[in-house]
């Protein structure tokens, strides 16, 4: 079936397709071709073309190729969008075995706080998700603060996730733990158990294809995609990406709560929530605000006339 398309002509069908949604990269580098197979192998031109990196761009190739196999067609404008033609697990993943704890579809406005008394002031705020990112290599430190943050939120009904720190998340009964990418990397099989075991609903970090699905193993209760846009917060591995690509994103991860995070102001934010997406992740909008409470209300009132 496959085997009667060409190369070149696949490659130049998904780009005309799809160039005006994700947009074209100058300069594309050519990725060593995968043995056989001309839809992944166009799929992987047309990847690289429209500015995909080498990893997401191979998943994404694969996933055409099964897509291809699956429909008994190639389809240029059939953008890859079915969780099993990427390897990933069974659909929808709350349903799992291994699944972590669920959290709400719609987390809301996200806030990620340096420390306990901005926790608290936005808990007490009406924001409905906090996050914790305390940075610090002082154990007991940190164990303090979380603790602390803990009961910051008690009585709000804000729920408190904390970046990182698992185990002191753990002790102090959090509501859940945010992980990055190379944090999840990191973890054995037995330490994501341990955390599994003990309730926590897991959020992760997530910047491409590749990592979705790395993420999607896991089975955690919600998944962050960023960044959206350029942000100067942290340097970042990855180029913005985009509500294009945010919005395939969400299509393919449906099922997950999803957390759209990076550079997302409210001149942007109708066109991210339009991707789908339920939460939207906020660092420095609120911190480096004059009047954070106000700012993070008129957020939560456009976000709730925009999602009814």
């Amino acid at each position: 079936m496959t085997t009667a398309l060409d190369t070149a002509a696949v490659a130049q069908a998904i780009v005309a397709a799809h160039a005006a949604r994700f947009g074209r990269a100058d300069d594309a580098p050519a990725f060593a071709p995968t043995a056989g197979d001309p839809v992944e192998n166009g799929a992987l031109q047309a990847c690289a073309a429209l500015g995909f990196i080498e990893v997401d761009a191979r998943y994404l190739a694969a996933a055409w190729r099964a897509q291809t196999v699956r429909t008994g067609r190639f389809d240029a404008a059939a953008w890859p969008e079915t969780p099993a033609d990427f390897g990933m697990g069974a659909f929808p993943p709350g349903q799992r075995a291994t699944a972590f704890a669920a959290c709400p579809m719609k987390l809301g406005l996200y806030a990620v706080l340096p420390d306990v008394p901005w926790v608290g002031r936005m808990a007490r705020a009406g924001v409905p998700t906090v996050q914790l990112r305390f940075k610090s290599t002082d154990a007991a430190a940190v164990e303090r603060e979380v603790q602390a943050a803990v009961g910051s939120v008690r009585g709000t009904g804000a729920l408190l996730f904390i970046n990182d720190h698992w185990r002191a998340a753990i002790a102090a009964k959090a509501y859940g733990v945010h992980l990055g990418q190379e944090d999840l990397d990191a973890l054995t099989a037995d330490e994501l158990e341990t955390i599994r075991a003990a309730g926590l609903r897991l959020g992760v970090s997530t910047h491409g294809y590749a990592e979705m699905v790395r993420a999607d193993k896991a089975s955690p209760s919600y998944i962050a995609m960023g960044a959206v846009f350029p942000t100067t917060l942290k340097r970042m591995a990855t180029a913005p990406q985009g509500v294009a690509r945010l919005g395939a994103y969400a299509r393919l991860l449906r099922g997950y709560p999803q957390v759209g995070i990076g550079g997302i102001d409210e001149a942007r934010m109708p066109e991210v929530l339009a991707t789908g997406v339920g939460s939207i992740a906020v660092v420095r909008a609120l911190v480096a605000d004059a009047a954070p409470e106000a700012t993070a209300a008129r957020w939560m009132a456009e976000m709730a006339r925009l999602s009814a």
